[in-house]
């Protein structure tokens, strides 16, 4: 129909004289390109050939990419219904229960209470003269990307190439065979630990959040729908690791110029990729390390941020709030005591030492009353261990700075110091809704102590992890030995 239309408008066009040949040219293109417009779209369709093409659909926010592209394939060990009678009780939560009993079923903590009746096929475990607790959880930890042994081989924390490396993530260095995890877990009580990238560097990468099980992969080991962390820093690390090398920062104000232009970068990327999501098109360059930075200013991964001096601290808090994020919690904060007011009025923890100071200028102005005044200025606060060693006495780190404050009449009762150890840290790592306490459904990651758990004489008898028996004194059978041990002297050793 298209062709015959053509030649009906040329039949009634006046044929032209030869004066009018540049006219009739003229004519017979345009009505060349009608032909070829018509055969093009069959005639039905108006719209030009340069027309644009269909916008791509928006994929809706967060949905631009993969946010956990290694998730969790951790699966709690099999346990038995179990009720531990006549025992002393921290629930974790700053409550206390003498005598009391405490049943576990299906991986959860089912009752804490006084005269309860034990399931139908339980054990039942005497826990006269000892203490039950939630698992210690570690806010802190290198285990695993700086193994042991210690040989340059397997040292894999720091990424110190650049001052800005937030795209590596530490889970990708984590060795699941590091014997330091069952240390931790036999002489220590600890259940749960982030492990987090060194402090060489500004913006280190992404922590990881562990169930303390053994596992082939630390995908196995990964506490399902933590979020992640990311590690930060201020002061002496990255100025003196980058200032050695002629290169920004070598100062204080550099290492706060370089955050802050990275935050600005961070923050225009978060508005591309927002925008994205939510009109279409074609969606922005991906930059994995703006990626963990567009997830905290989100608010769906979290700063932990190594700092010891109460200035930095304060500097870092009000740059928070230029760029719209949160500080979960300051590492090592030595001086936190100097500004407890500022972390309450924030919402940020401070996870500290009891007596670690002097190894360099940043941290000489500890004090060992600094957790409990924390505590009695109504700020967050918690233990940390930052040490292979260390780890294996958390409880003994509390019972040293409880001590310390009660020296000065900061009296604080030993079950509301477990909290510093237990839904303190479970609050910080975001996951205080599913372990950190001995509550009816949650997870029932406990430790059975054959005395008071503040004495340097006391040690694990047993402990739970999902409800499972991960290690019992009692048992030789029990106590874990990594892969890289079997046939070696001393494998499985808990001294």
């Amino acid at each position: 129909m298209a062709a015959m239309h053509t030649r009906i408008a040329l039949a009634r066009l006046p044929f032209p004289r030869p004066a009018h040949r540049s006219w009739l040219r003229g004519t017979a293109t345009l009505l060349a390109a009608l032909a070829l417009a018509g055969c093009g779209n069959g005639g039905g369709d108006t719209k030009s050939a340069g027309s644009t093409a269909a916008k791509k659909p928006a994929p809706g926010l967060n949905k631009g990419y993969s946010h956990d592209p290694f998730p969790s394939t951790y699966r709690a060990y099999p346990g038995v219904p179990t009720l531990v009678r006549g025992v002393t009780i921290f629930d974790g939560e700053g409550g206390r229960i003498d005598g009391g009993d405490a049943i576990f079923a299906n991986g959860k903590v089912v009752a804490i209470g006084k005269a309860l009746s034990a399931p139908a096929g339980a054990t039942t475990i005497d826990g006269a003269g000892k203490w039950l607790t939630p698992g210690v959880i570690d806010v802190h930890s290198h285990l695993g990307d700086y193994p042991s042994p210690g040989v340059p081989a397997l040292s894999d924390g720091n990424e110190s190439t650049a001052p800005v490396t937030a795209e590596v993530w530490a889970e990708h260095s984590v060795w699941p065979q590091d014997a330091g995890f069952s240390r931790a877990l036999v002489n220590g009580g600890v259940t749960t630990l982030q492990i987090l990238p060194g402090s060489a560097n500004l913006f280190g990468g992404r922590s990881v959040t562990l169930k303390n099980v053994y596992a082939r992969t630390t995908q196995g080991m990964k506490f399902p729908g933590a979020p992640y962390g990311l590690k930060m820093a201020c002061g002496e690390n990255p100025k003196r690791v980058y200032g050695g090398r002629n290169r920004e920062p070598s100062t204080r104000m550099g290492n706060m110029a370089v955050d802050r232009e990275t935050w600005a970068k961070a923050v225009e990327y978060k508005r591309k990729w927002d925008k994205y999501e939510k009109n279409g098109g074609d969606p922005p360059t991906r930059d994995i390390a703006m990626d963990t930075l567009r997830g905290v200013l989100a608010g769906e991964i979290l700063v932990h941020n190594h700092c010891y001096r109460a200035d930095e601290m304060a500097n870092v808090l009000d740059m928070a709030k230029e760029f719209g994020y949160k500080v979960t919690a300051f590492h090592h904060a030595v001086e936190a005591y100097k500004i407890a007011d500022l972390l309450k009025a924030n919402g940020s923890c401070a996870a500290v030492w009891a007596d670690w100071w002097g190894f360099k200028m940043e941290s000489y102005d500890a004090i060992s009353e600094n957790l409990p005044l924390l505590q009695k200025a109504g700020a967050c606060g918690m233990i940390h261990s930052d040490d292979e060693n260390g780890i294996q006495r958390l409880n003994q780190e509390v019972a040293k700075t409880l001590a310390a404050g009660r020296r000065v009449g900061i009296d604080i009762s030993d079950e509301l110091a477990w909290t510093w150890l237990a839904i303190g840290p479970a609050r910080a790592l975001g996951i205080a809704d599913r372990t950190g306490s001995l509550k009816p459904g949650k997870m029932a990651d406990a430790v059975l102590w054959n005395g008071n758990p503040f004495s340097v004489y006391t040690r694990p008898e047993k402990v739970w992890i999902d409800g499972a028996v991960m290690y019992d004194m009692n048992d030789p059978k029990t106590r874990p030995v990594a892969d890289f041990e079997l046939g070696q002297p001393g494998e499985g050793d808990v001294k």
